[in-house]
């Protein structure tokens, strides 16, 4: 498996993909031992952390020469076995695996695309409307919220008061104070939205809303600097989060993510409540205050 990649030319993207590849294999290979992947440690002769290239390469299969070209950048005519073989020797994720791909072979995109605003479909809004009980909102590009319904005004704040351009987790996170004191594991809230962001300028790296963005946070917040710095990327899925609501105190909220199939790369993220449990009640008592829970929940988020 020892092909021989074609130069990246830049093509007027705002992210520079081959900078992106370069600095994603160089974070992931650092971050390996020998001892990691069965290979015998030097020691105090290894003067930097992780693999070596050539040791890299002797896993995947391929020359020295070539992994070393791939990974400053020059990734263009690399095949998907060849990538498949790298993303086992790097220990990859499913979606650290799609990220590689993305940034390796990139899909072309029509320019209206990367700029036109979202929409969400009316029977999507519809649906999130009838939804009683249960936070619910549609989120896009870039961390973008595009739509909710009345619970999750309630738990989030009223989303309806701030400008569209500030309905965007990574700015409402990063730029925000209350919405630190909202999240009780903030770090990780911080972590996995800038690994969503990562996966979606794998995607779409001649976006320049999304490059814009990077940017602003770039020079308004250092966690959001150092989170960047670091490549990593993630899907969004389920789990769990915790919150600090300012009228129920605190909400252990299980959450599910759900990627629409219709093209728009929007998803549906509901949080509900164990059945019986404190929170469920809390929730319960929320949907009961109908609208002052969501003035309460504007006080909060959308004046900081």
């Amino acid at each position: 498996m020892d092909e021989q990649p074609e130069p990246v030319h830049e093509t007027g993207g705002s992210l520079d993909r081959r900078a992106e590849l370069s600095e994603f294999l160089r974070t992931r290979r650092a971050r390996l031992k020998p001892e990691d992947v069965g290979l015998p440690d030097f020691g105090r002769h290894r003067r930097v952390p992780g693999l070596r290239r050539e040791e890299l390469a002797q896993l995947a299969g391929v020359s020295v020469a070539y992994y070393t070209r791939l990974e400053q950048g020059n990734g263009r005519n690399v095949s998907a076995e060849v990538l498949d073989a790298i993303a086992r020797a790097l220990r990859l994720s499913d979606a650290e695996h799609a990220h590689l791909t993305h940034l390796a072979k990139p899909k072309q995109h029509k320019k209206k695309q990367a700029t036109r605003t979202e929409q969400v479909r009316p029977a999507l809004a519809q649906l999130l409307d009838s939804i009683d009980g249960v936070p619910a909102y549609t989120s896009g590009r870039r961390s973008d919220i595009l739509a909710w319904n009345r619970m999750a005004a309630a738990v989030f704040g009223n989303w309806a008061e701030l400008p569209v351009q500030e309905r965007n987790w990574a700015r409402l996170v990063f730029l925000r104070p209350e919405y630190r004191d909202l999240f009780v594991e903030w770090d990780q809230k911080a972590s996995d939205v800038v690994a969503y962001l990562r996966m979606d300028a794998g995607c779409h790296p001649d976006d320049p809303r999304l490059s814009a963005l990077v940017g602003e946070l770039s020079v308004k917040s250092e966690e959001f600097r150092r989170l960047w710095a670091t490549h990593d990327v993630k899907e969004k899925g389920y789990g769990v989060k915790r919150l600090r609501h300012p009228l129920v105190g605190e909400l252990t909220l299980n959450f599910e993510s759900f990627r629409l199939s219709d093209g728009t790369e929007q998803t549906l993220n509901t949080y509900h409540a164990e059945p019986g449990s404190p929170s469920a009640e809390a929730l319960r008592l929320l949907a009961s205050w109908g609208a002052d829970a969501t003035k309460a929940g504007t006080g909060r988020s959308a004046t900081g």
